[in-house]
């Protein structure tokens, strides 16, 4: 993921978990996140979830809902230094929220993640190696 552009978070991680499967997937790899003090910022099923399971997390408000925590608005001020966007269902509002959330990654230049494993194991990865031990090498070096 490091050869591809991604970058190891410094600041804040917003994550939208989807089903509570994907939720469970992330909970390990979330409670690393908390432990190294990263802000977490959560939409709304996610954030309840997480903090139910002592993991402190900001609520923020879907792209479609007005506040000050607004997705959208967090994601074009580049607060966040990756985006965890897993679908929950096929909803029209879910549909659209995703959408705008995933989009935003893509145009603001925010590493994105939509698969629960994926993200845990980078998040266990940056989490628990050294910089050192996770710089990109040749083939060769290895």
């Amino acid at each position: 993921m490091l050869s591809v552009g991604y970058k190891i978070p410094k600041k804040g991680i917003l994550i939208s978990s989807g089903e509570m499967k994907s939720k469970v997937d992330l909970l390990e790899a979330c409670k690393l996140l908390g432990e190294k003090n990263y802000d977490l910022y959560a939409s709304h099923g996610t954030q309840q979830f997480l903090e139910e399971n002592g993991i402190r997390a900001t609520d923020v408000n879907w792209p479609d809902e007005d506040g000050e925590n607004n997705i959208h608005r967090m994601i074009a001020d580049k607060r966040f230094d990756l985006i965890i966007n897993i679908p929950k269902n096929v909803t029209k509002r879910e549909l659209t929220n995703g959408y705008i959330i995933r989009r935003g990654a893509i145009d603001f230049n925010i590493p994105l993640i939509t698969n629960a494993r994926l993200a845990s194991a980078f998040i266990t990865a940056f989490c628990n190696l050294d910089q050192e031990d996770l710089e990109i090498r040749s083939r060769n070096e290895y």
